[in-house]
C-alpha cells in the first residue's frame, strides 16, 4: 500500500519539533537544571484538513508555562513560538506561490475548454475551422484545421503532448478545472 506524499508544510512542522526537542535537550545539558520540553502539540491547537496547525491562544503566560513538567520559562516559550513564526511564514510563502500558480493555470485551461467547445461545435457543423497561430514573437500564420477527425492533442507539461478525442480532452480539462478551482480556494481558505 502506497503512502500519500508528505505536504512540504508537514515536513517543516516536523523538523520544528525535533529542532524545539533539540534545543531543549542541549539547554539542559548545559545547565543542571530540568528543562521543560515543548513539542509541537503543546503550542498549538490542531491542524486543518491539510494539517496546516491551528495556532493556540494563550489568555494566561504564567498558567500555559506552569502546565509543562517542568515549567517552561518565558524564554523557552518565546523562542517556540518564534520558531513556529518562522514555519508560518515558510508555509505562507509555499501558499502564496500555489495560489499565483492556480490564478495563472485556470484561466489557460478555461481557454483551452472553449477552444475544444468550439472545435466540437466545427465539426458538428462539417466545417473546419480557420485560425491564426504564433510563429514568432510578432509573426502569424494562417491555417485551416480539419474538424472532421474530432482530434485534439493537449500539452500536458512536462514535455508530454497527448493526443485525445474532443470528448476526452474536455472531460479532462474540465476535471482540471475544477480540481484547480478546488485548489485555489483550499490556498485562499489558509491563506
Amino acid at each position: 500500500k502506497k503512502e500519500p506524499a508528505a505536504q512540504p508544510h508537514t515536513t517543516l512542522w516536523k523538523m520544528a519539533e525535533i529542532t524545539s526537542n533539540a534545543a531543549a535537550a542541549e539547554a539542559s545539558n548545559d545547565n543542571e537544571a530540568p528543562v521543560a520540553n515543548i513539542s509541537l502539540e503543546n503550542i498549538i491547537d490542531g491542524t486543518n484538513e491539510r494539517s496546516i496547525p491551528k495556532t493556540k491562544f494563550i489568555e494566561d503566560i504564567d498558567m500555559f508555562s506552569g502546565s509543562f513538567d517542568p515549567p517552561a520559562s518565558h524564554e523557552l516559550l518565546i523562542g517556540a513560538y518564534s520558531d513556529l513564526h518562522s514555519k508560518f511564514k515558510q508555509i505562507e510563502q509555499q501558499l502564496t506561490e500555489k495560489k499565483a500558480h492556480r490564478e495563472r493555470s485556470i484561466p489557460e485551461i478555461e481557454k483551452s475548454i472553449k477552444l475544444v467547445r468550439h472545435l466540437m461545435q466545427k465539426k458538428e457543423e462539417g466545417n473546419s475551422a480557420v485560425t491564426r497561430y504564433n510563429l514568432a514573437d510578432i509573426v502569424y500564420a494562417k491555417a485551416e484545421v480539419d474538424c472532421s477527425q474530432g482530434i485534439v492533442n493537449l500539452w500536458l507539461g512536462a514535455d508530454v503532448m497527448l493526443e485525445y478525442t474532443y470528448e476526452e480532452a474536455l472531460e479532462l480539462l474540465t476535471a482540471k478545472e475544477s480540481k484547480g478551482k478546488q485548489d485555489l480556494e483550499d490556498v485562499t481558505e489558509d491563506l
